[in-house]
């Protein structure tokens, strides 16, 4: 096996990682904020908001995120009346897809966060006389960060290996190029390569997070 042959399959394996970059930072940015903002709804005690935020969260972890693929790029157009207009790109209804998907699991994850927090931490801070906005930006999400830090960590190097599901919505990324190698050449070897280009990718992750908790630790 020569260097010439690995390189000529290593270098479509990393453009197909641009998409997986792309991606994942995508999902990471959106997912997050969407995630708490369905964490407060959950807790809201306005019933109807509740339930609608549990439901959510119920629907988008109880079914598989190939299923949710499969709707957003090929189900959307088959909708009546208003499927003519959902009609995306691929990449971008897969992108919607992993978004909804993953805000759902950082929403539970933010939710046991809050729920570590000690009342105590609430009562002491209107003592203090702090607004509410306060209490949430000064105490609560410090600590809540500090909790759910390791299950963020490990939401996220999930995440990086789930993008290789676009292999089947014919989004161009890592797995697609390797499978297309192993098609043509008849050698296990480009599965090789995709494993240490995702490797290489969640050991990138799994040092930022590391680096992220000492931080946390310390403050």
């Amino acid at each position: 096996m020569s260097l010439e042959y690995l390189w000529s399959i290593t270098l479509p394996m990393l453009e197909g990682a641009r998409t997986t970059v792309l991606l994942f930072f995508t999902a990471i940015i959106l997912s997050i904020p969407l995630g708490f903002g369905i964490t407060l709804m959950a807790n809201s005690r306005f019933k109807p908001v509740s339930a609608i935020a549990h439901s959510y969260i119920y629907v988008m972890r109880g079914t598989p995120l190939l299923l949710q693929l499969l709707f957003f790029c090929y189900g959307l157009p088959m909708l009546p009346v208003v499927g003519e207009y959902l009609v995306l790109d691929r990449g971008v209804a897969a992108g919607i897809a992993f978004v909804l998907n993953y805000a759902a699991y950082f929403a539970e994850i933010f939710r046991g966060g809050l729920l570590s927090i000690d009342k105590g931490q609430y009562e002491a801070s209107q003592v203090l006389g702090l607004s509410k906005w306060q209490t949430m930006t000064r105490v609560i999400l410090p600590q809540m960060i500090r909790v759910v830090l390791p299950s963020t960590a490990n939401e996220s190097i999930t995440l990086v290996k789930d993008t290789a599901l676009l292999y089947a919505v014919a989004v161009p990324e890592v797995l697609h190029f390797a499978q297309t190698a192993v098609n043509r050449d008849a050698t296990i070897m480009p599965f090789a390569v995709a494993a240490v280009v995702y490797l290489l990718m969640t050991l990138v992750l799994t040092l930022f997070f590391k680096a992220l908790e000492k931080r946390f630790r310390f403050e």
